[in-house]
Parts: C-alpha cells; structure tokens; sequence
C-alpha cells in the first residue's frame, strides 16, 4: 500500500498509512500575530479530519489554539510533556483526547506505531515560556516508516533516534527573513537526508507564512528554499527521490518497509 502526504503548507501535512490518518501541526489561519499567509488557499474541511495530530512544540504556528478547536471531537491528539500546564488552553480543549509525550514514548494509534523522537529546537511557548516542554519530532510506523521533524536543526543522534526510515518530512525554511539557532534550512536539510538515508523526502515548513510588512526583506527566504533543497539533495543525497509539492497537493509514495 502507497503512502499518502499531503501538505497544506507550513508545517501541516497529512499522512495518510495503513487506512489511518495523521496530521501535523495544524495551522488553518489566514492571519498568526504579524504572520499573513502569502501563499496556498485556507486548507479545506478535509485537512481537519484525522486519526490523530500531533504537535510538535508549542510555538504558536505548531500548537495553534484555534486550529485545534476545529478537530472533529474524539479526535486523539499528542503534545510535549507539560503543554496543558504551560499553555492553558489546551486544557480547553476538552472535545479531544490529548496524551502527553516525550522522546522514547511510542504510542499505538489504529494499527500504526507513532515513535516520539527528541528535536533540536526552543520548544517554549514564546515569547516568555518556560523551559517545561520538549521540543519533538516523531516517526509514523506502519506500511511504511515516515519520519515528521517539526522543528529542529542537526543534532549528533539524529539518525540513532529516527532509525531507518523510508519518508522524511523535513524543514527547510521558515517564515521570517533568518533562521535562528535550532533550525534546519535548505543546506542543512539536505545534509540531514544524507545521515537519514530515507528512500523519499518532502521539504516543508517554507513558502507560507511571511511577517506582515517585509515583503521586500530577503524574499528569497522565503521563495527559493523548496527549489534550494532539491538542489543540494541531488548532490548530497542522490539516491532520495525528493517530491516539492505544492500547497494543497499530494503524493502517492511507492515505498513499503
């Protein structure tokens, strides 16, 4: 059986493996804070309905309040340890099943296998959080094994905590003109397919999300890197097929354990 991902943009995509769906960092917003989605249509009702999402840290354009409430009730959902008590309206979320997580747990969703992996990256709720959540990424096992990184930058045990892995969904951007410590761009994407050694990759969190005013600030970071990434894997990582997608679109992946 394929497996399906579709990305919505930023960091939101669907997986879709072993009849069960999963969704990541769900961000359904036309506006964040000083964030204006540029580019890629609000994602449709279609893009709410999951198995189960999972949250990779709690910056408000990964565990997103509103977006969140829009889950159809029932629906499961996984967050960093502590992620109620550092924001509290998660705990108003009470139309969904919600399990704190943190690297090493391994939760059992339908007849897939969910790996919670530590992620490189400032998991506070910003801007004045406390240090209380870990930032994560998490492995999806089932027909085939698919890798989410969230957010994150390069880390020395990467590939000893995702293991093998078939898909990679990894960052290569992000939504203002630099990136911070903790980051993966298109460069360090690339270099992280070649320690991961996935038969497919997927570049997201770019292209969406732009601050609200500096369109004319180094819009190449906010253009190029999908193409960028694509680029530098041929030469570091040529044996990865690497599918650029458009907002809203999907991919059939042919890559069974």
């Amino acid at each position: 059986m394929p497996v399906g991902i579709t990305w919505w943009g930023h960091a939101t995509c669907t997986i879709e493996d072993s009849n069960t769906r999963v969704l990541t960092d769900p961000l359904f917003a036309r506006r964040l804070a000083h964030l204006r989605r540029r580019r890629g249509a609000i994602p449709p009702d279609e893009a709410r309905r999951a198995d189960v999402v999972l949250v990779s840290h709690l910056h408000a354009d990964h565990l997103h309040l509103p977006s969140l409430g829009a889950l159809d009730p029932g629906t499961r959902l996984l967050v960093p340890r502590g992620a109620p008590q550092v924001v509290p309206g998660v705990r108003r979320l009470r139309h969904l099943r919600i399990t704190e997580v943190v690297p090493g747990d391994g939760i059992r969703v339908g007849e897939l296998l969910v790996r919670v992996v530590p992620a490189r990256h400032d998991g506070r709720r910003l801007p004045v959080g406390p240090h209380r959540s870990p930032a994560l990424g998490f492995v999806i096992e089932g027909e085939a094994r698919t890798y989410f990184a969230g957010d994150t930058g390069l880390f020395d045990t990467m590939a000893e905590w995702v293991g093998p892995v078939e898909v990679a969904l990894l960052p290569v951007g992000g939504w203002g003109p630099c990136l911070g410590e903790g980051h993966l761009d298109a460069g360090r994407a690339a270099r992280a397919l070649g320690l991961l050694a996935p038969r497919a990759a997927v570049p997201v969190h770019y292209g969406t999300y732009w601050p609200i005013g500096l369109d004319a600030v180094r819009p190449h970071e906010f253009h190029s890197p999908g193409d960028e990434f694509v680029r530098l894997a041929a030469g570091l990582a040529p044996d990865v097929a690497v599918h650029k997608l458009g907002h809203g679109e999907s991919a059939r992946l042919e890559v069974a354990r």
